[in-house]
């Protein structure tokens, strides 16, 4: 069923990697990276917990990074992407704004991945979001501006609301 989000999930994963660059090297992008695409997936699995859902979106399109840009004043019309910017029709708001409260809140991201437990998304694969939920010393270094509350706040409150009653929602059933 995350196929059906692969395309979300990695644009949505990469906008938050260039809005939140890490600051090292190879690895430290990579384990950026690493942590980007966890919360994302966590969060489009919240958002999108059935088949129909993934189907839907993929269908009618997640949005689009237009307003987000315009927050955290992310140019989309540089000329640094030789394939264009339609990779961001891609991006979906709301999973980019839950996304940066898990990666802002370890409690929250924790209590996401337990609401994951026994959806469609965990059955027959063993994921592990450790990086998202312990991330070590050399994850965290890697991703500071990423995981930084205060440069994130922007982005996380815009559907934070959603995201705690969803988990709260979750938590009850």
């Amino acid at each position: 069923m995350s196929a059906d989000l692969a395309p979300l999930i990695a644009a949505t994963a990469q906008w938050l990697t260039r809005a939140y660059p890490s600051g090292g090297g190879a690895m430290d992008a990579a384990l950026c990276e690493a942590q980007a695409r966890q919360a994302v997936t966590v969060a489009a699995w919240l958002r999108y917990p059935t088949s129909m859902d993934a189907a839907l979106v993929a269908v009618s399109g997640p949005g689009g990074s237009g307003r987000l840009d315009w927050i955290t004043g992310a140019d989309a019309t540089g000329t640094e992407d030789p394939d264009g910017h339609a990779w961001r029709t891609w991006v979906d708001e709301v999973v980019v704004s839950w996304a940066a409260s898990l990666l802002s809140a370890p409690a929250l991201a924790t209590a996401a991945v337990t609401a994951l437990a026994g959806s469609g998304h965990m059955d027959g694969s063993p994921v592990d979001f450790r990086r998202l939920v312990r991330p070590g010393v050399r994850d965290r270094g890697a991703a500071a501006l990423l995981r930084h509350p205060d440069l994130l706040a922007p982005v996380a409150e815009l559907h934070s609301a959603q995201l705690l009653a969803r988990l709260k929602r979750e938590a009850s059933a």
